[in-house]
Formats: C-alpha cells, sequence, structure tokens
C-alpha cells in the first residue's frame, strides 16, 4: 500500500477487504472496519454541519474505547485535528488545555459529562453517543479531504515546567513516516492482534491504533484497571492471543514482580516492544526467559519527535541483570545525534547531549515561540534536509558501532511509570497550598518497576498544621495522579546551597537514607 496523505486513509484503505474483520476491539465489544469506516464518516459530515472546517481543534473527552478511536478519526475526515483529553487529571489542569487548545467544540462520552459541565465551556459539547445516535441521518458517502499532510492530526499536552501544560502539534506526516517504518520493520500484517495499552492522551497511543489500521490488523485495546493486576493483564494477552505487546517499562516491570507469566504461557505473543523510560535489566531478562518465541525490541524518543526516533532489538539474552540496554540507532527518516556544549559531535565514550533530527520533529510548541526557540534549534552542521534539531534534554553516549546509550535526564524533567513529567509543575501546584512554606520536588532512581520516585520535601509555615493527607488530597485536585510524590519528607527547613538555593542533591541523600532506614 502507497503511503497515504493523511491518517484516515489508513482505515478507508481497508474498509472494503477487511469491512466485517474486527477492528478496534475492548473485551466483548468491538468495531468492524466497514463499521469504523461508515460510522466515523457519519459522524465527521455531523461536525462538519455543527460548524467545524479544517485547522479547527476538537477536543475529545473519552474514556479508552472503541468509540473513542471511530470519534479520533471522525474529526480527521472533517478536516479538524483532536486533542485527546486525560479524564483523570483535575477539571483546573484540564480547563488550561481547552483554553490552550481553543477548539471548536468540545466531543465528550457521557462517562465525562460531568467533567464538561463542572468546566462550563465557552464553546459547544457534544455527547458521543448522542451524536452517534445522530449520524445515521448523515451520507456514508467519503468526505472530500481537504488537509495534507503537513496539517496538525492532534495535540498532545504535556508537563510544562511552569506550572501550565505544553501542547505538541503532530503533523499526519510526522505520523506516517513513523508509522510506515514501523510497519515494514516489524512486519505488522493483518493477521496480528495488537495492544492498545497506553491512554490516548499518551504519544504511545498513535502507534498502537495507527500501526494497526495500517496493516488491516486488530487493536485490542488494554482496560485501564488492568494497570492494577498484572495477572489479569497477562490473561488478556493470552486470551485475545495478541501477537505485539507495546507498552511502558513499568507495566512489563509490574508483570515481572508479581512473576505473572508462566514459561511458554503467551505462545500467541510474537514481538515485546517498549517506550517512555528505561526497562530494567532484570525485568526483560524475566520476559526474554518466559516468551522466548518473542523479538524484544527498544524504542526511544519523546512526544516531540513523534512517537520513537530510535530502536534496538536485543540480539539475545542479556548476560546478566547490570547489562545495559541500548536505545539504539534512528529509526527510518531520524538522526540521532550526541552533542558537546559547542553542538560538536562527542567521540565514542563522552556523555553528551542528546539530540534528534529528521521526519518526525514536530513543528514547535503550540503557539508558543519562546519554548520552540528554545528547544527546536537550527542544524548546526548546515544545510540539511530538514534544517532543525531537537534538544531532548537526555544525556547520552555512542558506543565504538555506533550504537546510543541512554544515560537520564540533564534537567528538572523525569520518567516515572511511563509518564514524563516536569517537576516544576509539581512545585508550581505546591506553591498554591497556603499550609507550606516552601517545598521542593527531585526525582529519585528506584530500580523499581516506577523508573524514579517522584519525591517531596517540604516545611510547614509558621503557626500552620496539615496532615499529609490532606496536604495529598489538596495536590491531587490540582495535578494528576501521576504526578503525585510517593515519597515524602518534612523538614523544618530545607537544605540550602552557597547561593541560597535549595540543595536538591543534598534532598536526593536525605530520601534515599530515609528509604534505607
Amino acid at each position: 500500500m502507497a503511503s497515504p496523505e493523511q491518517l484516515q486513509h489508513y482505515l478507508a484503505s481497508h474498509g472494503g477487504a477487511l469491512g466485517g474483520e474486527p477492528a478496534v476491539v475492548l473485551g466483548d465489544e468491538f468495531l468492524t472496519y466497514g463499521e469504523l469506516e461508515e460510522a466515523s464518516t457519519r459522524l465527521a459530515r455531523l461536525l462538519v454541519e455543527a460548524g467545524c472546517s479544517r485547522g479547527d481543534r476538537v477536543c475529545l473527552f473519552s474514556p479508552k474505547t472503541p468509540h473513542a478511536v471511530l470519534a479520533m478519526l471522525a474529526v480527521l475526515k472533517a478536516d479538524c485535528a483532536y486533542v485527546p483529553i486525560d479524564l483523570a487529571s483535575p477539571a483546573a489542569r484540564v480547563a488550561m488545555i481547552v483554553e490552550a487548545s481553543e477548539p471548536r467544540l468540545l466531543l465528550a462520552a457521557e462517562a465525562a459529562q460531568r467533567l464538561v459541565e463542572e468546566l462550563r465551556p465557552s464553546v459547544p459539547a457534544l455527547i458521543l453517543e448522542s451524536a452517534l445516535g445522530d449520524a445515521p441521518a448523515w451520507s456514508a458517502e467519503p468526505l472530500p479531504s481537504r488537509n495534507n499532510r503537513d496539517d496538525v492530526a492532534h495535540i498532545l499536552f504535556t508537563s510544562g515546567s511552569t506550572g501550565v501544560p505544553k501542547g505538541v502539534p503532530i503533523l499526519h506526516r510526522n505520523v506516517i513516516d513513523f508509522v510506515e517504518w514501523a510497519r515494514a520493520y516489524f512486519g505488522i500484517a493483518p493477521h496480528d492482534r495488537v495492544s492498545g495499552h497506553s491512554p490516548h492522551h499518551f504519544d504511545l497511543s498513535t502507534f498502537d491504533i495507527y500501526g494497526a489500521l495500517s496493516a488491516g490488523a486488530q487493536l485490542h485495546l488494554v482496560p485501564a484497571e488492568l494497570n492494577l493486576s498484572p495477572p489479569r493483564t497477562a490473561g488478556l494477552i493470552r486470551d485475545a492471543a495478541l501477537t505485539q505487546w507495546f507498552s511502558v517499562p513499568s507495566a512489563m516491570t509490574l508483570i515481572s514482580k508479581f512473576d505473572a507469566i508462566g514459561r511458554g504461557s503467551l505462545p500467541s505473543l510474537r514481538r515485546v516492544i517498549w517506550c517512555g523510560e528505561t526497562l530494567p535489566t532484570p525485568t526483560l531478562r524475566y520476559w526474554m526467559e518466559r516468551v522466548p518465541d518473542a523479538t524484544f525490541t527498544n524504542l526511544y524518543g519523546p512526544t516531540e519527535t513523534t512517537i520513537a526516533s530510535s530502536y534496538y532489538t536485543v540480539p539475545a539474552m542479556p548476560a546478566s541483570d547490570t547489562e545495559p540496554i541500548p536505545i539504539g540507532r534512528a529509526c527510518g527518516g531520524e538522526e540521532i545525534l550526541v552533542l558537546d556544549a559547542k553542538l560538536n559531535p562527542t567521540p565514542p565514550g563522552e556523555v553528551g547531549n542528546l539530540y534528534i533530527a529528521g521526519v518526525g520533529l514536530s513543528p514547535g510548541y503550540w503557539r508558543d515561540a519562546e519554548k520552540t526557540a528554545a528547544a527546536f534549534l537550527p542544524d548546526p552542521r548546515g544545510s540539511r534536509p530538514h534544517g532543525r534539531i531537537y534538544k531532548t534534554g537526555d544525556l547520552a553516549r555512542l558506543d565504538d558501532d555506533g550504537l546510543v546509550y541512554f544515560l537520564g535526564r540533564g534537567d528538572s524533567q523525569v520518567k516515572s511509570r511511563g509518564y514524563r513529567i516536569e517537576l516544576g509543575e509539581i512545585e508550581a501546584a505546591l506553591a498554591g497550598v497556603q499550609a507550606l512554606k516552601e517545598s521542593a520536588v527531585v526525582g529519585v532512581k528506584t530500580g523499581g518497576f516506577e523508573g524514579t520516585a517522584i519525591c517531596c520535601a517540604y516545611a510547614l509555615a509558621d503557626g500552620s498544621e496539615i496532615e499529609l493527607s490532606d496536604l495529598r488530597r489538596e495536590l491531587g485536585r490540582r495535578i494528576p495522579a501521576y504526578m503525585l510524590p510517593s515519597q515524602w519528607l518534612r523538614l523544618d527547613v530545607l537544605p540550602k546551597n552557597a547561593n541560597g538555593k535549595i540543595d536538591r542533591p543534598k534532598l536526593r541523600e536525605l530520601f534515599d537514607l530515609n528509604r534505607a532506614a
């Protein structure tokens, strides 16, 4: 199949030949390729009638369901871009995202109706189930596409250091270029049954959805509640006969901690892929021992560079639990650069800053020229096909064979439980708690499934008192649950360095000592 001009054309290419085959599955609920194609077209016509036109944004409030995927495709068919909303986020944070994206309308599942009402939006809100009920009145004839590969397909909002989430617009071509490479590299085909583990506001889900649709494969959505039950997650992989599992490492580590899979108990599984953070080598060895017929591939890449920019398929069982796993080489159309402070290449073995160039780069941050200029730099090598490099903020090194090894963050951003989190956003939320005199948040590597523990040290204001449970509850009204610190330390005063700034290395030491005690 030739590379399409728009993401929705992946679906149209299979709507006839695979019309009766399941496309998106959630337990006993599913939509066939034919149903998905027809219903998304009808809903798109309804959206156009409601005033949507090329370039408009539609905020999507929906749990992870087949109808949510249908809604995404309908928005694209209406020549618009969708903005997936995390329903677990506090209303105040959601309000910031809605305001920043300036949508034409909100499309919300009944399960999210209360959240939408709390926002009191200034734009119309359509209830997804009601809209789908009205959609049969509209024609299922394909709509003419006015957008192209350079139009925005969706905007993903990530944690921002100032407390305001950052919007990352992703173009149709950004996703298409990665999906075309990945489908060829992994050999994804119509017989495949692939996992949909990540939530739809998380960029990994983009590969789940469009990787499956591009190949005519089945996408099996993993219910969010299974994240708390590793045996049930393993059971879904087995019972749904999944051939591909793609998730953040923390999900794989939790399964290994519970010893939820036995050797040979997942006979259908052929590919295991992870991205979003470092997978502990003991976890990798656990999976390789129990799923010996699968390939295991590490993907790396931030949201700003679309799903993943590098890959490494592990050739054999690591010799020990301490053997590091590289992030490998650049995916098709991408470049991975390890540069020094003057943007010169570092020699093999030396630590440098990790930059990315190529087809996956987002145009920049949504309506924020200052942040865009700080992170998306002119290519220092002069005239290049793409002309820009993205500063990831990560540290890395090359080995003598040209493989890249990720060495951690170079700033205050961490990855915990698969989420990329700006510690500054948590601190900004803590600053609004009146009972606190001062507070600081640091990331401490644990070696456990969460990757990096988010740790908060705080001191109370004079004459104030607040129970830790109340502090957590108040903070939980300002930030998503996945950002809440897992470790807390109350001090009379936070340690300072010679410049009078909070001594964060000292805080990490205190948390290490506290955990060891």
